[in-house]
């Protein structure tokens, strides 16, 4: 990964941040992105100190025009894309589908997948030409199975998911990858507010055979294998990150 340019969605904080370290550790220069400027500003600062080139970029991914700028500044800054990993996304409102709304479903799939989409659009359009880079969309677990309580939620991974598949198809022949890591339960801000509390969060930790979440660090290191050329075999694939026992109701978020 020395000298790569990498783009990453969400950068901010859990999985994210994690990330950008992780590839800055590879040698790869950075552009980290979320809506947070102070926080983005530190990363970047955080990140150059590692001995690599990094800019904070603000977009917010449900705008197309913020999606287009992003990579378009991404690409002027350092010349080209290598590497895209789209982690933006929001647990939404957990509840009983019952509870749920339009709204709580579009402010949902407007972060979730549409976010992806516009993301994985314009990281092609600057990928294509040059015939090679890869994308790592970040789903969950809750991309394959069901879980209660948080049914629009499920539903967006679900999507993220499918919209890999069928973008992978696409571009398979033109020399780009995408593909989705999709997590367990990770310390993260998300599993927290999540969970409401410490004993559903206890109680969620029970169920995972190591008794403990993943962290961010253990995410990050996926992806960044992922994204490299030690992994140009797989194209459209679901990596799942788990810590569970097979063939178990899966509970938990990302």
């Amino acid at each position: 990964m020395k000298n790569k340019v990498i783009l990453i969605t969400g950068a901010l904080t859990g999985i994210g941040r994690a990330t950008a370290l992780a590839f800055a550790h590879e040698g790869a220069h950075i552009a980290v992105s979320g809506r947070h400027d102070e926080a983005g500003n530190a990363l970047a600062t955080e990140v150059r100190a590692l001995g690599v080139e990094a800019e904070y970029i603000r977009a917010d991914v449900r705008h197309e025009d913020d999606v287009r700028s992003l990579v378009d500044k991404t690409v002027k800054r350092f010349g080209r894309l290598d590497v895209a990993v789209n982690n933006a996304g929001t647990e939404g409102k957990p509840g009983p589908i019952t509870e749920q709304t339009a709204e709580s479903y579009a402010s949902t799939f407007d972060t979730n997948v549409l976010g992806t989409m516009l993301s994985v659009k314009h990281e092609l359009r600057v990928m294509l030409p040059r015939r090679q880079g890869s994308i790592v969309n970040v789903s969950s677990t809750f991309g394959r199975a069901g879980g209660p309580g948080a049914s629009v939620y499920v539903a967006s991974k679900h999507a993220v998911e499918g919209l890999t598949k069928a973008a992978a198809l696409e571009v398979a022949e033109a020399g780009v990858r995408v593909k989705v890591v999709a997590p367990g339960p990770i310390e993260t801000g998300m599993l927290n507010r999540f969970t409401g509390n410490e004993d559903k969060k206890a109680a969620l930790v029970s169920r995972v055979p190591l008794k403990r979440a993943g962290l961010p660090e253990e995410i990050a290191q996926a992806i960044v294998f992922v994204a490299s050329n030690k992994d140009l075999l797989h194209h459209g694939c679901v990596h799942r990150c788990r810590w569970r026992q097979t063939g178990r109701l899966i509970r938990g978020a990302r």
